[in-house]
């Protein structure tokens, strides 16, 4: 397993990230059988793990704890999420003072920890100053208990702002970001990558699987099921209905990257990941398994590199910078100034 600098930060990571999304009743509900998978990347030298308070209502955070105990928890970087709406009092979500404070706690209690290495904002909060969110998150880390804090689906000039701020206010600053990147969904090649490396600011990208669509499940000629989990399936069903025409082109895509993959000797899964790490402004690709034999697969995928003539063809496939179905592009959802509705009024 290969290990890089996690921005700048000194701590290193693993260049594949488990993430426990799918740990918890969103995905595997069995607390003994997604310790083992906790266990089984360990063993295969991940030693990065990401979680969520928000995933199955703090379920994988309680079971991330559990598997860490016993002496584990001091060789894994621990990375957790807040903002999320965490039950249905408008006060327990978000990114303010009030809110940071408590969440923290509860994740702190969650997974039997006294400190987390990587705490992050999952979606940074319209309704509250930047500088707020910045101030709370400043003072964990001078109480000791995060080490440094980061962000999630955050565009370029977001990431610009954030850093200004920090600058401008005395505050820590923004220290990692995790967007989504795959093969499929190239959107954050054009700026958001390239100011994460400008800020010195790690990576740690999620869904490198394009959320299934590159599995292998989604090809051509045959029957389509969706996802293997049904709350992901819930949660996004326009991102899995093959029979839709905004993901025609995303199945065609799918198809012809599969083909490729076929032809250079690889699984589709393998190459997907290793062309997400392949990146250089990536640190980490984060993967979610919720059985064993994902877990298997993808890890499946550590140390392969993919030839220049390869990244070509994908290239000819999916351009770079591009998303097949703009519908998928997660970090601009929140930039109100891109939508036509703002520009009108």
């Amino acid at each position: 397993m290969e290990y890089r600098p996690l921005g700048r930060t000194g701590i290193f990571v693993s260049q594949l990230c488990l993430g426990a999304m799918m740990l918890g009743a969103a995905g595997n509900p069995d607390h003994d059988d997604a310790t083992a998978i906790v266990h089984r990347a360990l063993d295969a030298g991940v030693n990065f793990i990401d979680t969520a308070d928000a995933y199955s209502h703090g379920e994988s955070e309680e079971i991330v704890g559990e598997a860490l105990t016993g002496g584990l928890r001091e060789n894994v970087v621990l990375a957790t999420k807040f903002g999320l709406p965490f039950g249905e009092d408008p006060n327990r979500r978000g990114g303010s003072r009030r809110w940071i404070t408590q969440a923290v706690e509860g994740s702190l209690r969650r997974l039997q920890t006294d400190w987390i290495d990587l705490y992050q904002v999952h979606r940074l909060d319209p309704n509250t100053d930047l500088d707020e969110t910045l101030g709370a998150l400043s003072d964990l880390v001078r109480a000791g208990k995060i080490r440094s804090f980061g962000a999630s689906n955050v565009s370029a000039s977001g990431i610009v702002e954030a850093q200004w701020t920090a600058e401008r206010r005395g505050r820590e600053r923004f220290r990692t970001e995790q967007p989504q990147y795959s093969m499929l969904i190239r959107a954050i090649e054009y700026d958001v990558l390239p100011t994460s490396q400008r800020h010195g600011i790690g990576v740690m990208t999620y869904s490198p699987l394009a959320g299934g669509w590159l599995s292998g499940r989604y090809r051509k000629g045959q029957e389509v099921t969706g996802p293997g989990s049904a709350a992901r399936g819930q949660l996004f069903p326009g991102v899995y209905d093959a029979t839709n025409p905004a993901n025609a082109a995303k199945l065609d895509a799918a198809d012809a990257l599969a083909a490729l993959a076929d032809d250079a000797g690889l699984t589709l899964i393998q190459m997907a990941i290793a062309f997400v790490t392949r990146h250089p402004a990536v640190t980490s690709a984060i993967i979610g398994p919720r059985t064993h034999e994902h877990l298997d697969t993808y890890l499946a995928a550590d140390g392969i590199e993919l030839p220049t003539d390869l990244l070509d063809r994908i290239d000819q496939i999916v351009p770079p910078g591009n998303t097949v179905n703009v519908a998928d592009n997660l970090w601009n959802r929140n930039t109100t100034a891109l939508q036509a509705a703002s520009r009108r009024r």
